[in-house]
């Protein structure tokens, strides 16, 4: 055990403390949030398009028409469809703050560029003709979670190629006395210019080559693996263990595995969203929705089940009092009170369990869904705040199944974390009976 936490300690806590304070993936990772409100709106008027209530969609008819689903999926389209758009906006912007830059002239850069090498052209087959027809249009696929990896990689080269211009001092300043907005907007033209000028150059080169455009590039030499081992159960298993494994060590594991890895998870998300919403099989098992609803319950490392036992079974004092603080939060999936206050870092007690229970919890939901016990996720974004088993129901789609599987994942981890819960609590109840000791011996003295 001390040549684990020696590890812990020496060598892997200072390598992802470097990593975790890389600006780029801090950008990736910021930029990306911006994304959450927008899904979240469009998912309740996914919840509300397909209801699961007997009788639901003819009283919806009744009193809206035919279209009334049609109509409202309209926010769900302006959501889901324009990730990429968002991705590409967020990430730029939050790397030029880091820069000091002006955001906003460099977002809309970002924006300008991305579009710039997305393709303007819409394959379509009419019904009954066998030929393809191509016609001008943006295609929503690509502004959607299939362009998010161009818009990131987009986004941080046309924002570096822009502070390489600012760098150099090659900006048009204007005289004293001009509006600082004005002015601004001057200085953006020539690092918006060679960011655009590169993008415009990239477009042209890979028209001429069997890719035809940087989308195709993207997706077949970096989308498709990552799509596959993010899908994967061994890619959830590697994510949780890191995330677990950087907790221990000080460091928000999630935050920074979450980051990397939610373009993956996200597009895989709008897969299931589109077979959902066309009636079609439900394709993907692990994304970001898998991992928030079924596997932080109570927050990273499915620890509700430990503030119950905390709340509802500590004798030490000191424990009790942490199961009365923690166990609301833990409620809405916030466990840093546990995290540190028990604490799980370096704690050589509970951090076995804090890292491999949730590689166990993941198993088994994976498992259950995989052979059809448990509905999967319908790619509809639940804050990750909501409690279980209210967010097991709405993420798959208002299934019992995904509400029970919640409760039997903290029943799961309850049992699990139980014989290192009593350990730690027979420690703490020692420690608290000999200071109680010694502060009697003190006052007869």
């Amino acid at each position: 055990m001390n040549g684990i936490t020696k590890f812990l300690d020496e060598k892997f806590m200072p390598t992802m403390a470097k990593v975790g304070e890389q600006r780029h993936l801090q950008s990736v990772r910021d930029g990306i949030v911006l994304t959450t409100p927008l899904v979240i709106i469009g998912s309740l008027f996914l919840i509300l398009a397909f209801l699961p209530i007997p009788g639901y969609e003819s009283f919806m008819s009744s009193i809206f028409g035919g279209n009334w689903q049609s109509n409202l999926l309209y926010p769900v389209g302006v959501t889901f469809d324009l990730l990429a758009i968002f991705v590409a906006i967020g990430v730029s912007y939050r790397l030029a703050e880091r820069y000091k830059m002006d955001p906003l002239s460099v977002a809309a850069v970002s924006f300008a560029s991305f579009m710039l090498v997305t393709p303007y052209k819409i394959s379509f087959q009419p019904e009954g003709i066998d030929k393809t027809f191509d016609v001008a249009g943006i295609p929503l696929a690509l502004t959607g979670s299939k362009g998010m990896f161009v818009a990131i990689i987009v986004a941080l080269i046309s924002t570096e190629i822009y502070r390489f211009i600012v760098k150099k001092n090659i900006v048009i300043k204007m005289p004293d006395g001009v509006p600082p907005a004005v002015a601004k907007s001057f200085a953006s033209l020539a690092p918006g210019f060679a960011s655009l000028l590169a993008m415009w150059l990239i477009r042209l080169i890979l028209q001429v080559t069997p890719f035809e455009n940087i989308h195709n590039i993207v997706g077949e030499l970096l989308g498709k693996p990552l799509s596959l081992l993010g899908g994967s159960l061994a890619g959830a298993i590697c994510a949780v263990l890191i995330a677990q494994l950087l907790w221990v060590t000080g460091i928000h594991g999630q935050g920074l595995v979450w980051g990397i890895m939610s373009p993956v998870w996200l597009s895989l998300v709008d897969q299931n969203r589109v077979a959902y919403t066309a009636g079609q099989e439900i394709p993907n098992i692990v994304n970001i929705q898998f991992m928030d609803i079924f596997y932080s319950i109570g927050g990273s490392g499915t620890t509700l089940g430990l503030a119950l036992l905390l709340f509802f079974r500590s004798k030490s004092k000191q424990n009790k009092q942490l199961g009365r603080l923690t166990l609301a939060p833990g409620i809405f999936n916030i466990n840093e009170p546990i995290i540190f206050g028990l604490p799980m870092i370096m704690n050589p007690i509970m951090m076995i369990p804090f890292i491999f229970i949730p590689v166990i919890i993941v198993t088994v939901s994976y498992l259950a869904m995989d052979f059809g016990l448990v509905a999967k996720t319908a790619g509809i974004m639940v804050p990750w705040t909501t409690p279980a088993p209210i967010g097991g129901f709405l993420a798959t789609g208002g299934k019992i199944s995904g509400a029970a599987l919640q409760l039997f994942n903290v029943l799961l981890a309850s049992a699990l974390y139980y014989p290192f819960f009593r350990i730690w609590d027979k420690q703490k109840l020692k420690e608290e009976n000999e200071f109680s000791k010694t502060e009697n011996v003190n006052k007869i003295g």
